[in-house]
């Protein structure tokens, strides 16, 4: 993360596909020749963990661990002998331009069935026994897990019968054994994701493209994660949690923002050497090159809220396990290829962690053009070298969108004045992304809707909104050889390539 590079954020779920989402399969591999050709360095993504009904947020998973199976490609299931070309025939109508998740569940589980029983009639190979051996210790636990999700419906894990809520070792067994085709399937699912997602990383990496994935913080309570670990987590004697996530009123809340999750026992943890959060970075550099800890701050300082309040006014800070997590992390892994979300009021503390293990940071030059523009740390001119800068993320709106529709009449006056020139609506992307590739941030990211000079409908996420986000898709037309020609030029130019 020291030299200079940039790259495009963009989740896979954003892909062209037939099948109604993205998926691992010819167009993953078109744009990652897309980010070559324009001298891309990085391809950020989302979680790749699987997604609930209802909202379809990679950020509340049912797994820390697993893989998405609605992410697999039909495609590649052909190519493998798993599907036929007749399997995909019958395609839905469905829109090029939005993810339609309820349709997709629906479609996709039929189709990965299939696979599955074709994959039983081959026989087992060598390679998924492999794989089931070698991520047992948490590929186990969660097919179990799905499998009584699929058996009880949208009941909580805590409303489960008291035996395989607790996890009764005899009441596994015998649940194992009563649902063991399902248990497999899902482990089959596992297996198609890990192996198509590696091929495509490796592809990805043998043209120079790293990819940078995304750890939330925290994990849901509805997840396996908490029904296989309940001991690393401020759970009552119900294993419902008597404490959960959020952070403090501010300027933007006045009664702040209660997110919910689980709080980790900090204490636990550090008797085990932190080895779920050991284990859970080592999966995901598995997965990626670099991995974005979302929420870093909560790592060495968080806001604890009674689980029985309605908003997050009557929290309190705790501290976290800061500097002692990092440096079991180093003995783990002696280069963290982490970068901290750091965005918003950060105390010195968390500055001190990410300084004393040489952590980026993130910069969101959207944030920039306030009224203190000179001292603002979002501005370019007061980046430090090992930083991340984009020009917003995927909750921000997209740069187009910003200007004309959140922006105030001063911050567009003060955009006009830092970059010297007018400035309209039709080329403001272009323009940021310059003030970034010219800076002296080591890296920069630009979220795909921005290289494109997308307004507002095409943003991925508007945070506390329940419904309409993480549907955006490219259009298979907008991957346009002008585009990657111009922003290899730029690349180039301020030596980034």
């Amino acid at each position: 993360m020291k030299r200079r590079g940039s790259g495009i954020l963009m989740h896979i779920t954003s892909l062209p596909s037939l099948f109604g989402i993205g998926d691992m399969g010819p167009w993953a591999y078109r744009f990652a020749d897309f980010l070559a050709e324009a001298k891309q360095t990085f391809w950020q993504i989302l979680p790749l963990t699987p997604t609930e009904p209802d909202h379809y947020s990679p950020y509340l998973s049912p797994s820390a661990f697993a893989g998405n199976p609605m992410l697999i490609s039909p495609e590649l299931l052909v190519q493998d002998g798993l599907l036929s070309t007749t399997d995909l025939q019958s395609v839905p109508d469905f829109p090029i331009d939005r993810a339609d998740y309820p349709s997709v569940v629906s479609y996709k589980a039929e189709l990965l069935a299939r696979a599955y029983d074709c994959f039983l009639r081959r026989g087992r190979d060598y390679g998924y026994e492999a794989f089931c051996g070698s991520n047992k210790d948490w590929l186990d636990g969660f097919s179990v897990f799905a499998a009584l999700k699929k058996r009880f419906g949208p009941k909580t894990w805590t409303d489960w019968p008291a035996e395989l809520r607790d996890r009764e070792p005899d009441a596994i067994r015998s649940v194992s054994e009563e649902l063991r085709d399902r248990i497999e399937m899902e482990k089959f699912f596992q297996y198609v994701f890990f192996r198509q997602w590696l091929a495509l990383k490796r592809y990805c990496n043998g043209r120079a493209i790293q990819i940078i994935g995304d750890i939330p913080i925290y994990v849901h309570h509805y997840s396996a994660d908490l029904w296989a670990n309940p001991t690393l987590f401020k759970l009552d004697e119900n294993k419902r949690p008597y404490v959960v996530s959020g952070v403090p009123p501010d300027y933007f809340s006045e009664t702040g923002q209660l997110w919910g999750h689980p709080i980790y026992r900090w204490d636990v943890l550090r008797e085990t050497g932190y080895e779920w959060w050991i284990n859970r970075i080592d999966h995901n550099l598995m997965l990626c090159d670099l991995v974005r800890i979302d929420h870093f701050r909560g790592l060495v300082g968080y806001w604890e809220v009674p689980a029985a309040e309605k908003t997050a006014v009557n929290g309190r800070w705790v501290n976290g396990p800061g500097a002692n997590l990092f440096q079991a992390l180093v003995k783990r892994f002696p280069f963290l290829p982490i970068i901290a979300e750091d965005l918003g009021i950060i105390t010195p503390d968390v500055r001190e962690v990410m300084r004393d293990f040489d952590l980026p940071g993130m910069k969101v030059l959207l944030f920039a053009f306030g009224e203190r523009l000179s001292t603002n740390p979002y501005a370019p001119h007061n980046f430090e070298r090992n930083c991340v800068a984009y020009t917003g993320t995927h909750d921000n709106n997209t740069t187009r969108g910003w200007f004309e529709r959140e922006a105030t009449d001063e911050e567009r006056k003060r955009l006009i004045d830092y970059i010297g020139h007018e400035v309209d609506a039709g080329r403001v992307h272009w323009e940021l992304i310059r003030l970034l590739m010219m800076s002296v941030a080591n890296i920069t990211i630009f979220p795909m809707q921005d290289i494109l000079g997308l307004g507002p409908d095409a943003r991925m996420n508007t945070p506390a909104a329940p419904y309409g986000n993480w549907q955006w898709r490219l259009s298979p037309d907008m991957l346009k050889p002008d585009i990657a020609t111009k922003l290899r030029a730029m690349t180039e130019l301020y030596r980034r390539a």
